[in-house]
């Protein structure tokens, strides 16, 4: 049997501001869920949060993109967007940006990542999700985790990854998407997955093409054409035999490097990761966050879930996290805490700009 696990994200309404998903709103999602399980659409799921976002994490059999798994979805975070509305909690289904379902929901605004694998005699996997930022802010890890060997010891001392992988790079503007090999082509995928604002790591597989690890990378400002809100990527990753160990998965978020994001989706910031208990961002918005979950997988059923930053070792890192975002802060609005030009293009600043163009002569 082939299970698929699908994580699928939004932000339905939140308080208050951007900083916390209501547990109101997990909880109509929870039996929205629990309604498609009896009716064999799934056959488990988790409903998790990582700040303003609700991960509604499943397993079923219907393969990816299947529209009975996201109409499921869809109607969950409907549902939440209702009471939300009617609790007044802030940007109340800000990222369904579609008026009703048409067959999933990508383009309509909730994120999504999704592979179907056939479980192995043990199948740990871990599902990363994030806050104020932006899909390619997994392209760092994604590289630790797969092709850096300071990172995953066993890509050297591992003959089952001695092989590598195989990278898919999504260009978030033509759609376009390419494949580099790992280690073969290492300069070459470097060469374009630092570019953050336009090559996104879409997916991760062995050379034999089994999934490895995949990234929801929907850009909401190229759905709707203007700024909705940041996209907030949620990500899952196959560990042990034949992949990173968990372990190695985890190693990738050990220094907090710098993410798009932040306050108005304006500002590079350190991304930091946290328990779920402490995502909730509030510094300037911020900083951007990274949550967690750990699972076994038993036949689909998911037999977790483990908080895998609720972990002392990664104080240290949360501690240069706050350093960084405190030197990062004081450039206030000036560059590099403030983006480039070109990625601002799709924030409020355009409408100031606009109103100063006829006094430049």
């Amino acid at each position: 049997m082939k299970t698929t696990v699908s994580v699928i994200k939004a932000d339905v309404g939140s308080m208050p501001g951007h900083v916390r998903a209501p547990q109101e709103l997990l909880d109509v999602c929870g039996a929205v869920l629990e309604k498609g399980k009896k009716e064999n659409i799934l056959i488990d799921f988790h409903v998790a949060r990582c700040g303003d976002d609700i991960d509604l994490i499943m397993t079923h059999t219907k393969g990816v993109n299947a529209e009975p798994v996201h109409k499921l979805a869809w109607d969950a975070f409907e549902e939440a967007t209702a009471i939300a509305k009617k609790k007044k909690f802030y940007g109340a289904g800000q990222d369904l940006l579609a008026e009703s379902f048409s067959g999933n929901v990508r383009g309509l605004g909730p994120g999504c990542a999704e592979f179907e694998i056939e479980e192995r005699k043990s199948e740990p996997i871990v599902v990363f999700m994030m806050d104020k930022t932006e899909p390619a802010s997994f392209n760092l890890p994604f590289y630790k985790m797969f092709a850096d060997p300071f990172s995953t010891a066993g890509l050297v001392l591992d003959p089952s990854l001695h092989d590598g992988f195989t990278f898919r790079v999504l260009n978030v503007y033509t759609d376009e998407v390419a494949e580099l090999k790992a280690p073969e082509e290492l300069y070459d995928l470097l060469a374009i997955i630092g570019i953050k604002s336009k090559f996104c790591v879409e997916s991760v597989a062995k050379k034999t093409g089994e999934p490895a690890g995949v990234i929801s990378t929907n850009k909401l400002n190229l759905i709707a054409g203007k700024y909705v809100g940041k996209d907030d990527p949620v990500a899952i990753v196959r560990c042990q035999s034949g992949f990173p160990a968990v372990g190695e998965a985890m190693e990738a978020f050990a220094y907090p490097y710098l993410v798009a994001g932040w306050m108005r989706g304006s500002h590079n910031g350190p991304i930091m990761p946290v328990s779920v208990k402490d995502a909730n961002p509030t510094r300037f918005d911020g900083p951007p966050r990274v949550t967690a979950l750990g699972f076994q997988l038993n036949d689909g059923m998911l037999q977790g879930a483990v908080d895998m930053f609720a972990d002392p070792s990664f104080d240290s890192v949360r501690a240069k996290a706050n350093e960084i975002a405190d030197y990062m802060r004081r450039h206030g609005p000036f560059q590099p805490h403030l983006l480039d030009e070109k990625d601002l293009e799709y924030t409020t600043l355009p409408a100031v700009l606009e109103k100063l163009k006829d006094r430049f002569k």
